[in-house]
C-alpha cells in the first residue's frame, strides 16, 4: 500500500492540479473546517434504514464518523483545489458506504504512518487511507476489504537510467514512509548488498506527493506506489511511465478498532449495499479505477 498531494510546489503537482477537480460532485465530500471535511448523507442514494438501526451508539448519537485519512495519496485521498477539503475515489467510496449507515463523514488528515495508532487511541472512529490489510495490521486492528489494488514501479519516460525491477542495486528509488513499499524496497536493497553489489538508495519521504516529485524531478530513478496512485501520477505528468507490471495485489481494508468487530461487519453489510444500488461502482468509475473492484467484502480475510 502507499500514496502525490495536489497542493505541494513542485511543477508536477501544479500540473495535476486542473484533474484534481473531478472529485467534487455528488459523491464527493463538502468542505467542513480547515483540513477536514464533511460529506453528505445524500451521498450513495440514501440510508438504509436496517443498517442505520445497528449503528454503534456513540456514532449515531454524534450523527457522523470521524476518519483518519492521509490526502496526499492521489486518486484515492487527496486535497482539493482550496486546501482543505479531502477527496477522492476512496473517499466518494466511503461516503457511499457511510450514507447507507445515516452517517456523515469528518476527514482528519493525518500522517500515514501514524492513523492506525489514531484508531486505536479513540482518536479516529476509522482510518480510510489505503490501507493493505497484511498480517501485522491485523493484529493491532480489525480490517474491513473493499478494493484490491498491487504494487507499480513508476519512471521516467523512456527509463532514462535503465532501471530494472530485479536488479535496482546502486540506483535512487523512492517509496512513501510506513507502507508495504518501503519494505518491498528495503528487501530489495539487502538482497543487493548480500549478493556483494551496491544497496539501493531508499528516498523514503513522509508523503506520496514528494515521492512523486522525486521521480518527476530526476531526484530519483524510479518510485514504487500503489496501482492507482503510480498509474494517476502518469496520467497527469506526461512525463512518467510505468515499468514492468503490477505484482503482489492485496485488498485494501477499512482499519477499525480490534474491539468493534460488530461495527466492522456492519460495514461489510454497507458496502453490500452500496455495491447492490451502484454507489459502489460510481465513486470508482468517476476516477477510472473500478478495474480494482471486488465484491467479496470481509472482516480481516
Amino acid at each position: 500500500m502507499r500514496r502525490m498531494s495536489l497542493i505541494a510546489v513542485t511543477g508536477f503537482v501544479a500540473a495535476g492540479l486542473s484533474l484534481s477537480a473531478c472529485g467534487s460532485d455528488s459523491l464527493s465530500t463538502s468542505p467542513g473546517g480547515a483540513g477536514t471535511s464533511a460529506g453528505s448523507t445524500a451521498a450513495g442514494g440514501g440510508v438504509d434504514q436496517a443498517l442505520a438501526a445497528k449503528v454503534p451508539a456513540k456514532l449515531k448519537s454524534a450523527g457522523k464518523i470521524v476518519v483518519g485519512t492521509d490526502p496526499t495519496y492521489a486518486p484515492n485521498e487527496m486535497l482539493a483545489t482550496d486546501g482543505k477539503t479531502v477527496e477522492g475515489w476512496d473517499v466518494a467510496l466511503f461516503d457511499a458506504v457511510a450514507a447507507k449507515l445515516g452517517l456523515k463523514t469528518e476527514y482528519v488528515p493525518a500522517g500515514f504512518p501514524t492513523i492506525i495508532l489514531g484508531v486505536t487511541g479513540g482518536k479516529y472512529d476509522i482510518g480510510v487511507s489505503s490501507f493493505t490489510i497484511n498480517p501485522e495490521r491485523k493484529k493491532e486492528v480489525n480490517m474491513v476489504s473493499y478494493y484490491s489494488a498491487g504494487t507499480q514501479w513508476i519512471v521516467a519516460k523512456g527509463n532514462p537510467e535503465k532501471v530494472a525491477i530485479d536488479d535496482a542495486c546502486g540506483k535512487s528509488i523512492g517509496a512513501q514512509k510506513g507502507t508495504v513499499q518501503a519494505e518491498d524496497l528495503a528487501a530489495r536493497s539487502k538482497k543487493c548488498t548480500d549478493a556483494g553489489k551496491p544497496g539501493i538508495t531508499q528516498v523514503i519521504q513522509t508523503g506520496q506527493d514528494q515521492v512523486t516529485a522525486d521521480v518527476a524531478s530526476g531526484k530519483t530513478a524510479a518510485m514504487l506506489a500503489d496501482s492507482p496512485v503510480g498509474l494517476y501520477a502518469v496520467q497527469q505528468t506526461g512525463t512518467l511511465e510505468a515499468l514492468g507490471d503490477i505484482y503482489d495485489s492485496a485488498p485494501y481494508g477499512y482499519v477499525v478498532p480490534k474491539n468493534q468487530t460488530d461495527f466492522a461487519n456492519l460495514l461489510v453489510e454497507a458496502l453490500k449495499a452500496a455495491k447492490a444500488d451502484g454507489s459502489y461502482e460510481a465513486a470508482l468509475k468517476k476516477y477510472a479505477v473500478e478495474a480494482g473492484a471486488i465484491d467479496n467484502f470481509a472482516v480481516n480475510p
